[in-house]
């Protein structure tokens, strides 16, 4: 058993070569995985049965508390990871915490109080706190910007119980209360950096943010899957699904060659644009995983199984993808690129969505538009790299 008084942690070197993350940070990332998966799957259940506005807001606020527990991990993890026993204790019992928090998802949905997820989020934030606790004392330099953070995490886990305990999710209040317990979680990291930066490792960082949008682009897989899942007795995929298939892949590939290019992501480092970098990615990976929601609810209404029309089953992949093409653009293109190429995927992010509300073959059309723009994006990166050469 580790006393909680003996638990420190010192911070890394920012500048150490070679970071990677390591197997803790890829089964911590498992762990969300199973949390964003209850989410995309709730989402297109709602939607499949024509509650789109209630499946939404659903969505955000459950993966907006996957999102926030697994980032404050992620950075954390950056700055002060000594591989040390309390930090793997501590660690898993914020993973477990994320297991129970997918297993009260289901609530969230329903409109229910969410004890369950609540609970799981608790226990993800407390770890959380004793994480700052232990930097706090390891840590002397930056003792004051942990004990912020600790103290932050606790005040909102106070919000968070007493929201839940005296307000049902149908008040009308519930929603911009909970809107209100957002912000301030987000003001938290913001306030306690300012009084000292934290160690965080800026290539570190970006391969974290990357894996993890290969985990929620992993949801356009299962819904892929689902696609060319033969029927009883069948030899042969349905040809249709099979079409579908096809074009779901070309999606999501070109969605991860958008992502991944050979320009740096977070190439400024200072506290402003890691804050933008870091919040940013909030709505791309939300939009990955609803990416998979939609294309799940395209198959159903393939198959007559769903409560949408088909143009708004289009439009349920087509908001997703344009959303998060034109975050890239916020997060990265429009920073790192020069020229007319500077604003390529924001005007392709409105295309998506005119092609999506208004288009014949909708599908089709989205698809041959997003292998264009990832094919073209890597010539404009190849293209700078050869100038500044």
């Amino acid at each position: 058993m580790i006393r909680l008084m003996s638990i420190r942690f010192t911070p890394r070197d920012r500048h150490e070569a070679h970071r990677v993350a390591t197997p803790l940070e890829l089964m911590f990332d498992l762990a969300s995985v199973i949390a964003i998966a209850a989410a995309a799957h709730g989402l297109a259940h709602a939607v499949e049965q024509a509650h789109i506005t209630q499946g939404v807001v659903a969505f955000l606020c459950s993966f907006f508390m996957i999102w926030l527990a697994w980032m404050n991990y992620t950075w954390f993890a950056s700055a002060y990871d000594d591989n040390s026993t309390g930090f793997r204790v501590l660690s898993m019992v914020i993973m477990f915490g994320a297991l129970i928090l997918a297993a009260g998802i289901g609530a969230v949905f329903d409109q229910q109080p969410i004890w369950l997820a609540l609970l799981g989020f608790i226990v993800m934030r407390l770890g959380m706190a004793l994480f700052w606790l232990g930097a706090a004392k390891g840590d002397p330099e930056r003792r004051r910007t942990a004990l912020r953070y600790a103290s932050g995490i606790c005040f909102m886990q106070l919000y968070w119980i007493a929201l839940v305990t005296l307000m049902p999710p149908t008040a009308t209040l519930y929603l911009p209360m909970f809107l209100l317990g957002a912000a301030g979680e987000l003001a938290a990291p913001a306030i306690a950096e300012r009084h000292g930066v934290t160690n965080w490792h800026r290539h570190h960082m970006i391969e974290r943010y990357g894996l993890l949008n290969i985990i929620v682009l992993g949801e356009c897989f299962i819904a892929i899957t689902a696609m060319v899942h033969l029927e009883s007795g069948a030899a042969l995929p349905d040809a249709g699904h099979l079409w579908l298939a096809l074009l779901s892949a070309a999606i999501a590939f070109s969605m991860w060659g958008l992502y991944f290019t050979d320009d740096d992501h977070l190439a400024d480092a200072k506290f402003g644009q890691a804050f933008l970098w870091g919040y940013g990615h909030f709505a791309l990976f939300a939009a990955g995983a609803a990416t998979g929601a939609g294309l799940t609810v395209k198959l159903a209404a393939a198959d007559h199984g769903a409560q949408v029309d088909p143009q708004t089953a289009v439009m349920a992949i087509a908001l997703p993808v344009a959303i998060y093409v034109a975050t890239l653009w916020v997060i990265r293109d429009r920073i790192c690129l020069d020229g007319a190429g500077r604003w390529l995927l924001l005007a392709v992010a409105a295309l998506i969505v005119i092609i999506g509300a208004t288009a014949p073959m909708a599908m089709e059309l989205i698809t041959m538009l997003l292998i264009s723009t990832a094919l073209f994006r890597r010539r404009i990166t190849r293209t700078r790299e050869g100038i500044i050469s």
